[in-house]
């Protein structure tokens, strides 16, 4: 597609012995050839090479140090609602010997 659009706009100058490269730089030919376009590879993982295989060890990495990070965070929060519930017991345990409802 990309060669019939410099074909049609530039088919004069080609025809007339001008190379294509002095009217449009190198760089915007090539940016527009085929090749990677960042897709998944056929065959899957399994087929990935060096780089995919540290790139997919690199993000399970992080994802556990994140899931580690919220456990650690989630047990803090969990301690510290069984130490509050432990001081209500306690109070509700002194109120109720105030009271006089327990004869210890």
């Amino acid at each position: 597609m990309f060669h019939q659009i410099i074909t049609k706009s530039f088919g004069s100058a080609i025809r007339s012995n001008i190379a294509v490269n002095k009217i449009l730089p190198i760089t915007s030919i090539r940016g527009m050839a085929e090749g990677s376009t960042g897709g998944s590879r056929a065959g899957g993982e399994a087929s990935g090479d060096a780089f995919t295989k540290r790139e997919k060890a690199n993000e399970d990495f992080y994802v556990k140090q994140k899931e580690k990070e919220k456990l650690l965070l989630l047990k803090k929060k969990l301690q510290e609602q069984r130490a509050h519930l432990d001081e209500l017991d306690k109070h509700i345990e002194d109120l109720t010997k105030e009271q006089g409802g327990e004869q210890h």
